[in-house]
């Protein structure tokens, strides 16, 4: 059926049923079609969408019916009656910028350009918005006029004048307190001093003491990390598994993808190809490209790519660290949606992804204020060590971390499949810029303010990183958040036992301290396997034989814990790789006591350097 111009709203309201309120839209719709802008058959499919999902009309034509950008601004500045500007033209205010705030201006879209005659010009990117500001705006500024400015004018006159404060901003968003921003150098150097002094002098006087001490110290906080794994594969294993639920009839909501890129030289293709196959409404999704302002090689890659209309890139300014959530946080308020998510550049997440995340915070309370997804690869075969990789992820996402949640513990969150409802996320003040493991912080602070998070079944495909020297590199990268995130929540212990309770508290240590011990100190526990050898021991030989039973049922216990969560986790993903590599985990291991030493120095002399790891080389077809 042919809508035929010219047609009243009250006409097009009625005709398709619009919700009510629709009224301004269908008189929108109405004059576009007056205009010629586009056909009826066109305005009456945008139309149907419309009443069926909710979301803006503009981003419906824009997206479905791929209308020129400029036209329809100048469109919309023609139906409000106003005209259409060019913010970076009129030079704004900075003063009246900063009446209302830079953040403000991004996250609603409006631009107070300058006092003329005693009324003061306002630039939107969404006039049909503008009304729900003009209390606000007419508190600040009294009289004010409307224009329409296209988004990206927009936002490129405000960064040229508030795009520094609004850098530094994106640096210090989480409050001091819960920032490890005061943890750097100066504070770590002479505790560490101290701490590192302390210990030679306790090797040096009394090195069978300092043995001692560290085994008891090793194996207790094996014992601990081997129960807690357990109870978290019992968790998991006994607790009903996440299901699929229906997307909610009516409207849906806008949702927000973050991608930070770095070093990217070809990823463009790629990821638009992954990107491309999420099934949810186009209109309703917004993925934000965020690049470093320096980082000439990827924003020459993006530039050459043709993005579709609901992909777009924002620039960070340069600024005192290099940090992906320094990136997330200055790109968060350019987002459009109610849903925050966050992938990495080589993701590949399945189809129905978003729909699963909006169906399942629609099904929850406001107290849900994270999901996260399962995280796999989609290269586990290329070697050994990807495999191991596979089977650590296999473990850790899909009995390790839905056990937490089960048991009622905090959640470290992984780096990317993550969706927040935006309201907590900004109530938490965002990422933590300094933090190299912010998702994992970010999780615990979670937990602090009494948040939930929970796991869904879906799956985002990852390229393993399989080579033996940046494997230990990122893995120092997420040892070294490990250990900023437990100093600086460890600053007030009693704030942290009131805000977490007792079995939070607890869990809390031994997810994060029994975890970096065992890396740290491995080698010491290493060193029992000489007695098999007829080796003397200074510890082991002087145990009873009763102490030396319960230390060799401590050891088989962790290496069956390993190989059964191993061998369970990795039959329930749909890799054909024989499961006997699971007992081979055991040579895996080594490896991470090394980056534990390369992130126990960093965490001193460079604690907010951000180890980039390079993706791109075994990502073929996924």
């Amino acid at each position: 059926m042919t809508v035929h111009s010219p047609l009243t709203s009250q006409m097009i309201a009625s005709h398709l049923r619009l919700p009510d309120g629709a009224g301004p839209v269908a008189a929108l719709a109405a004059h576009l079609l007056r205009d010629g802008l586009l056909s009826g058959d066109q305005m009456l499919r945008a139309l149907t969408l419309y009443a069926k999902r909710g979301g803006r009309l503009t981003d419906i034509l824009l997206t479905r019916e791929r209308l020129p950008r400029d036209q329809l601004y100048a469109a919309l500045a023609r139906h409000w009656d106003t005209a259409l500007v060019d913010p970076g033209a009129a030079r704004p205010d900075v003063r009246l910028i900063d009446r209302l705030g830079a953040t403000a201006c991004l996250r609603y879209q409006i631009l107070p350009l300058r006092r003329i005659g005693g009324v003061t010009l306002v630039a939107t990117a969404r006039p049909e918005e503008f009304e729900t500001h003009l209390p606000r705006l007419v508190q600040l500024f009294g009289p004010v006029a409307m224009v329409v400015s296209l988004p990206d004018k927009l936002e490129a006159a405000l960064l040229r004048r508030r795009g520094q404060q609004l850098a530094q901003a994106a640096e210090t968003r989480v409050p001091q307190t819960e920032s490890c921003r005061d943890l750097g150098r100066e504070r770590l150097v002479f505790p560490a001093a101290c701490l590192v002094v302390g210990l030679g002098l306790l090797a040096l006087l009394r090195p069978d003491l300092a043995l001692w001490i560290g085994a008891i110290w090793a194996v207790g906080t094996l014992l601990l990390s081997t129960l807690l794994k357990i109870a978290t594969g019992l968790a998991s294993a006994t607790g009903s598994a996440p299901r699929a639920l229906p997307l909610p009839h009516g409207n849906l909501p806008t949702v927000s993808l973050l991608v930070a890129l770095y070093r990217e030289s070809d990823i463009a293709p790629r990821l638009i190809r992954r990107l491309g196959r999420i099934d949810y409404p186009q209109e309703l999704l917004d993925i934000v490209l965020v690049v470093e302002a320096h980082d000439s090689l990827t924003r020459a890659a993006l530039a050459r790519a043709d993005l579709p209309p609901w992909m777009r890139v924002v620039t960070v300014p340069a600024g005192r660290i290099k940090t992906k959530p320094r990136a997330l946080n200055y790109a968060l308020d350019h987002c459009r949606g109610s849903i925050i998510g966050v992938y990495d550049a080589e993701d590949a997440p399945e189809p129905q992804q978003i729909n699963r995340v909006v169906a399942h915070f629609h099904a929850r309370g406001p107290k849900v204020a994270c999901l996260q997804g399962i995280l796999d690869f989609y290269n586990p075969t290329t070697n050994w060590l990807s495999r191991c990789f596979t089977v650590e992820y296999a473990v850790w996402f899909r009995m390790v971390l839905p056990g937490l949640a089960r048991l009622g513990l905090p959640v470290p969150l992984g780096g990317t499949t993550l969706f927040f409802r935006r309201d907590a996320l900004e109530a938490l003040g965002g990422w933590d810029a300094h933090n190299v493991t912010e998702d994992a912080d970010l999780g615990i602070r979670l937990a602090r303010r009494g948040y939930q998070t929970e796991l869904i079944a879906t799956v985002t495909g990852e390229e393993a990183n399989c080579r033996a020297y940046p494997w230990i590199r990122q893995r120092s990268r997420w040892l070294k958040g490990y250990m900023m995130t437990w100093v600086s929540h460890m600053r007030d212990p009693a704030l942290l036992w009131r805000q977490l309770g007792a079995w939070r508290f607890f869990g809390f240590q031994v997810l994060f301290l029994c975890t970096l011990s065992q890396f740290l100190l491995a080698p010491l526990l290493w060193s029992f396997w000489i007695t098999l050898f007829g080796l003397p021991h200074p510890v082991a030989d002087a145990l009873p034989p009763a102490i030396v039973v319960l230390l060799v049922g401590v050891f088989l216990l962790t290496e069956l814990t390993n190989v059964t969560m191993g061998w369970l986790a990795l039959a329930q993903t749909r890799h054909r790789f024989s499961r006997l590599w699971v007992p081979t985990m055991h040579f895996y291991f080594p490896l991470g006591a090394l980056a534990s030493y390369k992130a126990l120095w960093e965490a001193v002399v460079k604690p907010f350097y951000w180890d980039k790891t390079m993706h791109g080389r075994y990502d073929a077809g996924a």
